[in-house]
């Protein structure tokens, strides 16, 4: 499984709920694209409309090589979901504060896959006290540290 692109924002900004893996419609610039490397997925979001799930905002730059039909790099792309994900998902994003966003990008068995989360948006102080909390935790780490030294 060989990751492509990455949504490091979405774990500081969302807590974590549900995740699922969804296959991608792509053309075949895209795919080629993608595979090379060249996918942004930090600003993407998931739409779902009359029970079929949509990739908005994702960046996936022109193919190099592409010809005239080369694809435009921030269209709508259509997600591959069972029935009974997709239910599932529609039935969580219609709570109040809960979205949908991708978290990575990644081939499997040649084929492109996005894995999605149901998140729910952290407040200021949520983010503060996570930071504290590490800080704090490496305080103690480096403590130890120097207690086993014998300093």
């Amino acid at each position: 499984m060989k990751i492509l692109a990455k949504n490091r924002r979405a774990f500081y900004d969302y807590e974590i709920i549900e995740k699922y893996e969804a296959g991608l419609m792509l053309l075949g610039t895209e795919v080629k694209s993608a595979k090379s490397g060249h996918i942004n997925i930090s600003e993407a979001y998931v739409v779902i409309t009359n029970e079929e799930a949509f990739l908005l905002n994702a960046h996936i730059s022109e193919y190099k090589y592409g010809n005239i039909q080369n694809h435009e790099p921030r269209r709508t792309r259509k997600l591959l979901l069972k029935k009974r994900e997709l239910r599932r998902l529609i039935g969580t994003t219609k709570q109040r504060g809960y979205t949908i966003i991708p978290l990575q990008v990644y081939e499997k068995k040649g084929w492109l896959k996005v894995e999605i989360a149901v998140g729910k948006g952290k407040r200021k102080y949520d983010k503060r006290e996570k930071i504290k909390k590490r800080e704090a935790d490496r305080e103690i780490e480096r403590a130890m540290k120097w207690q086993k030294k014998g300093y």
